[in-house]
């Protein structure tokens, strides 16, 4: 065989295989899972090649790339997964007039690849700005404390602006958080002292607050311990009081059981009532003499009748059983010596 046709024979099988790789690189397209790939024929939108094997028409239909910030130039696969974009601190005025330095990150995710392509040119720069911009409107309106203090608040706003702008990119962002919040170095110091101020006007508060209870504690202790006193005075005094009372009954009666014998005595022998009255009178001078100023005594009744009635009733006491030397209940005493 002439090696002029072999060669040329070699060189058109060459060049017929290089065509079919072409043709099949061009043709057999593998997508990976959770992403998709648009393609255009004719430079005009045909269908979304999903995961997997996808045929196109050679020469006809292409892949369509896409230019966005932050990802591969020339990316003709787009992502569905859940994506986040961290933003560098971004300066922010308050509606105090203070600027504060705030970084965030959000997350966001493409439904619709069709819009995420055709409907915005730069969809990622797009949430950037967009959501820098949402930040500033939202906490322009709101003073230094409440930026610190409603995060929360701040977040669900940031979303709602977001949600309400990206739907029409067919994106999604899912939650914005704000990471830090950073006052400048004197507002930050002047904060501090603030804090420091409120955390020892609570303490206080709470001391006065310990002391007062604990006053009103000791307070209620007290009383009812002089309730307690007063109740165990009265059962006391009660019980005092019935004790002296059944003394008083245990005395008259025994005085009255003296009397009833003396009476059953003094009926056999003599008078009673003769007997009652030289008892008293007897008592009578006793306490006349006590005093040391007496001088003079009256004797409105003889002394020696009045001697031998004492006599005569002693006479009938040791008669009725009464030992000597050991007094009635109602004997009268010995008479102190009268005065000279």
């Amino acid at each position: 065989m002439d090696p002029l046709m072999t060669t040329l024979a070699f060189l058109f099988f060459g060049f017929l295989g290089i065509v079919l790789l072409v043709i099949a690189a061009k043709t057999i397209r593998i997508v990976p899972q959770a992403t998709v790939m648009l393609v255009e024929r004719l430079g005009r939108f045909d269908k979304v090649a999903s995961s997997g094997l996808n045929l196109l028409v050679p020469f006809l239909d292409r892949p369509r790339a896409v230019y966005w910030t932050n990802t591969r130039p020339g990316l003709t696969q787009i992502d569905l997964r859940e994506q986040y974009i961290d933003l560098p601190p971004q300066p922010v005025i308050t509606r105090d007039n203070v600027t504060i330095h705030v970084d965030s990150v959000v997350y966001w995710q493409i439904t619709d690849p069709v819009k995420a392509v055709y409907e915005m040119n730069d969809l990622v720069g797009g949430v950037v700005q967009l959501t820098i911009t949402g930040m500033r409107a939202v906490m322009c309106d709101m003073d230094l404390d409440h930026t610190l203090s409603q995060r929360d608040q701040i977040n669900a706003k940031l979303r709602i602006i977001l949600d309400d702008a990206t739907d029409k990119w067919g994106a999604k962002v899912t939650p914005v958080d704000v990471k830090n919040i950073n006052p400048p170095e004197d507002v930050r110091i002047t904060m501090e002292k603030q804090m420091t101020a409120e955390r020892n006007r609570r303490a206080l508060v709470l001391q006065a607050e310990g002391d007062r209870q604990a006053a009103i504690t000791r307070a209620e202790g007290e009383k009812q311990a002089a309730v307690t006193r007063a109740e165990g005075e009265k059962e006391s005094a009660i019980l005092q009081a019935e004790g002296a009372a059944q003394a008083r009954l245990r005395n008259a009666q025994a005085e009255a059981e003296a009397i009833s014998s003396v009476a059953q005595v003094m009926e056999e022998h003599g008078n009673p009532a003769q007997y009652l009255i030289t008892t008293r009178y007897i008592e009578s001078l006793r306490d006349m003499t006590r005093t040391n100023n007496s001088k003079v005594i009256f004797m409105p009744v003889e002394t020696s009748a009045m001697l031998a009635s004492v006599g005569a009733i002693k006479e009938v006491l040791g008669q009725s059983g009464v030992k000597s030397g050991e007094e009635s209940p109602v004997s009268p005493r010995k008479p102190r010596e009268l005065p000279r």
